[in-house]
């Protein structure tokens, strides 16, 4: 097969959905797959999700990836039975609570990637406006970028194209993205780096325990807005870990860069000035 048709399902928002089928081309030259996305907004109940999986059917897609929050839930599990039923290889990109469905998804014969880091919003009227979710989700892609998360998630994904490529069955992912997963997938070389890089990934993690407890578990205004406020600002440091870790990285001249080639292939380099290979 020359080109691997991607469908992408969005419903709701992570941290990881706004950029997810740009990290697969991203100078937009690849000439192995084609991607169509269709999205539910912040909407994600089971007959938005209904709506969308259809529609993305249209296309024909070899492959299907679906990202959510809280994949447990009916409208992403309506994606995956309707990807099921018409025998479509799929792919769940999902937050921490995406690990209660991977019992669905392995008697699917589907994938997931499992984010722990890329946490919930701090959903609270009083705390969250327009603003406050833009400046949230810039924290937490930064956090993915830098920690390495990403580089698992791209690389989980490629490694299924080239096997639709090469006219294979596709042996799907399944990974649960931990701090050490992601920051060994971007090979530091600076031990402080390394650390700063994992401090961020955990801070990150912490953030979503503290946005349920503060969402879901306590009712006192004064007691939950608190809680909303101080997970954001968890947040806030752990971008700002993240990016130290990449300056270190810099300044030895080691940041790995890992760019597709329009074929598909990863290419690798660290040094700025030599070219990739």
């Amino acid at each position: 097969m020359d080109v691997v048709k991607i469908g992408f399902v969005k419903l709701g928002n992570i941290g990881a959905a706004p950029l997810l089928e740009l990290i697969l081309d991203e100078r937009a030259d690849r000439n192995d797959i084609d991607v169509r996305v269709v999205g539910s907004g912040a909407k994600l109940n089971p007959e938005q999700a209904e709506e969308v999986a259809k529609k993305i059917l249209d296309f024909e897609p070899n492959l299907v990836i679906t990202v959510s929050p809280n994949a447990a839930l009916p409208g992403p599990g309506k994606v995956r039975e309707i990807m099921a039923d018409a025998g479509i290889p799929l792919i769940v990109v999902s937050d921490s609570p995406g690990k209660k469905i991977k019992e669905d998804v392995e008697a699917k014969n589907q994938g997931y990637i499992i984010v722990n880091a890329d946490a919930m919003i701090g959903a609270r009227r009083q705390f969250l406006d327009p603003t406050e979710m833009a400046l949230f989700n810039a924290d937490v892609i930064r956090v993915l970028a830098a920690t390495g998360a990403f580089s698992v998630i791209y690389h989980g994904i490629d490694a299924v194209i080239e096997q639709i490529k090469n006219g294979e069955k596709p042996e799907l992912p399944r990974i649960v993205i931990n701090k050490e997963r992601a920051v060994n997938a971007l090979k530091f070389q600076n031990p402080y780096a390394h650390a700063k890089a994992i401090a961020a990934y955990e801070i990150a993690c912490a953030v979503a325990d503290l946005n349920v407890e503060g969402c879901f578990k306590i009712q006192e205004e004064e007691r939950y807005v608190p809680l909303v406020a101080g997970a954001h600002e968890m947040m806030r440091v752990a971008a700002k870990l993240a990016d130290e870790a990449r300056e270190l990285e810099k300044t030895g001249d080691t940041v790995l860069r890992q760019p597709h080639k329009k074929s598909g292939e990863i290419l690798t380099k660290t040094a700025l000035a030599e070219k990739p290979t």
